[in-house]
C-alpha cells in the first residue's frame, strides 16, 4: 500500500450499517468500497471553518460521551498504542 494512503476503521450503528450494505447491494459495489467513497466525498464538501466541524461534533448522539470514555480507557492504560495497530 502506497505510503500516501492512510487507513482508518469506521464503526457504524446497525441501521447505517445495514443502509450501507443495501446500497452497495444496488450498485453492485463493495461496501467498504462505497463508504471510502461516500466519506471521501463528505471531506470534500465539508467546511474546514472550526465553527462548523464544532456544530457537526455537537449533532452526534454520545459522541462526548464515547469520547470522554476513550479518554478515561487511554489514561487507565487500557488502550493500544498506535504503533501497534
Amino acid at each position: 500500500m502506497p505510503s500516501s494512503l492512510n487507513r482508518v476503521n469506521v464503526v457504524l450503528d446497525e441501521e447505517r450499517a445495514i443502509k450501507l450494505r443495501r446500497l452497495a447491494e444496488r450498485t453492485h459495489t463493495n461496501p467498504g468500497t462505497l463508504a471510502r467513497s461516500l466519506l471521501s466525498t463528505a471531506l470534500d464538501e465539508a467546511d474546514p471553518d472550526p465553527r462548523s466541524v464544532t456544530a457537526l461534533l455537537d449533532g452526534i448522539d454520545g459522541a462526548w460521551e464515547d469520547a470522554m470514555a476513550g479518554l478515561e480507557e487511554a489514561q487507565a492504560g487500557r488502550g493500544i498504542p498506535l504503533q501497534e495497530i
